[in-house]
């Protein structure tokens, strides 16, 4: 039976069996045993499935993926120790020294400055793009060594929404697959693997735990990139991996299973970027109730989008559920249930008048953090993106007076009388 997303919020990835827990037991255990050595060298060889090691597997960590796979339509996931963690993974388990990413330029700035600076370092080159460019722009900025391209549902924090479809068809027709951020939209307001996504990362510190209590990530994979028929672009999937005893991943997995296992039997292994069984629980408790956040989260950032553009202080609202919105019409397209919680906006007077505002919040509290269950705000450029100069600032649709409100679950009434009394300080 094909449940609803309601339902495998609450229901999906643990099922007990007679005698066992009900709900999602904590495995927190870093070694399991077995009887012969024989037995667990089939689990090295890959040639069993199981459990030796947490740093590869652990059964609690495997429920939560399987949970969230669920709900994004994929074939296989994984849990990892960050977002940032899943988004180097994602683009590292089919890309190496001397290959090229084409990129969204309005991605979070933590992961531009990995693909930029860090990833750039083990010599793979990024070239980023406006969302908002044309298919002939687009399809442009791929070479012959370009292995994949990135972009998020709704870009942290500049809200441009992607057209996922335009960048997928591109993706696929040079061969490589598209790889989709989806934290903020999160499974409940869109599932890119439905518009041509095949690989979905997701930053689990967000919306999925929706409580502010444990740093995670995780990728899910569509299994539907046909990794054989571009054999040549994906050495490390098509061809033997030595390190395994010459096992090819894409023929021995499949299309449904090739992309994780090779992400947790090489990368995993070598990086350690594990999530703790503890912290898995945590994200199991907050998926439980996403379907019943999301709609909250949508609700009351609707209604002090829409307070918030009337306001006389505030100088420009970027929400793509406001009419006459940059990203409007593709939200109605890809979220038209509701984007997120998350807006940004400038208040009159520019930079200094909005941290006098920010001073003068009671209720909503000034955080590095976005997008759980309580009202917070940031002012990137001063925060998560000060290490980008104004050109790559505005490249990424992040203005200098730019303030991201990530609007919670509390009555919405105290949220906007909060903003008002903070407005009528500037």
């Amino acid at each position: 039976m094909d449940f609803g997303n309601g339902t495998k919020c609450v229901q999906a990835g643990y099922t007990p069996k007679s005698g066992e827990p009900r709900i999602l037991p904590i495995i927190q255990s870093t070694t399991f045993k077995y009887e012969s050595s024989e037995a667990m060298g089939r689990l090295f060889d890959l040639e069993d499935s199981g459990y030796f090691y947490t740093r590869l597997a652990n059964p609690t960590n495997d429920f939560v993926a399987k949970k969230l796979c669920e709900l994004e339509g994929g074939s296989a996931a994984m849990l990892l120790s960050s977002g940032q963690a899943a988004s180097f993974f994602s683009v590292f388990n089919i890309a190496s020294a001397g290959d090229h990413i084409v990129s969204s330029a309005a991605i979070y700035g933590g992961t531009y400055n990995l693909f930029a600076v860090t990833m750039k370092r083990m010599g793979i080159d990024f070239t980023f793009i406006s969302p908002d460019c044309t298919e002939e722009e687009l399809n442009a900025a791929f070479r012959p060594n370009t292995k994949a391209v990135f972009g998020e549902t709704i870009a942290n924090p500049a809200l441009a929404v992607l057209d996922i479809e335009m960048f997928a068809k591109a993706a696929h027709a040079h061969g490589v697959p598209l790889i989709i951020d989806n934290t903020f939209a999160t499974p409940i307001n869109c599932r890119p693997i439905e518009w041509g996504a095949d690989i979905v990362t997701h930053s689990t510190t967000k919306y999925l735990d929706g409580h502010a209590s444990s740093v995670g990530g995780a990728i899910v994979d569509s299994g539907k990139f046909d990794w054989m028929a571009h054999k040549d672009k994906f050495p490390g999937l098509t061809t033997p991996d030595e390190s395994y005893h010459g096992t090819v991943y894409a023929e021995k997995f499949g299309l449904e299973g090739a992309f994780i296992t090779k992400c947790v039997a090489q990368l995993m292994r070598d990086f350690g970027s594990i999530q703790s069984p503890f912290n898995s629980f945590l994200l199991n408790m907050g998926m439980e109730t996403l379907h019943v956040r999301m709609p909250k989260h949508c609700a009351n950032a609707q209604a002090v989008a829409e307070h918030l553009s009337a306001h006389e202080k505030v100088a420009w609202v970027r929400y793509c559920g406001l009419p006459g919105d940059k990203y409007y019409e593709l939200g109605k397209k890809y979220l038209p249930n509701g984007s997120c919680g998350v807006m940004s906006f400038g208040v009159v007077g520019g930079r200094a008048a909005a941290e006098k505002f920010m001073k003068n919040l009671k209720l909503a509290a000034i955080v590095t953090h976005v997008a759980d269950a309580r009202t917070c705000i940031l002012h990137p450029a001063n925060s998560t993106h000060r290490q980008m100069s104004d050109e790559e600032l505005n490249a990424c649709g992040v203005a200098p007076d730019l303030m991201r409100l990530s609007v919670g679950i509390e009555d919405v009434k105290d949220i906007i009388a909060d903003i008002d009394n903070a407005l009528e300080c500037i």
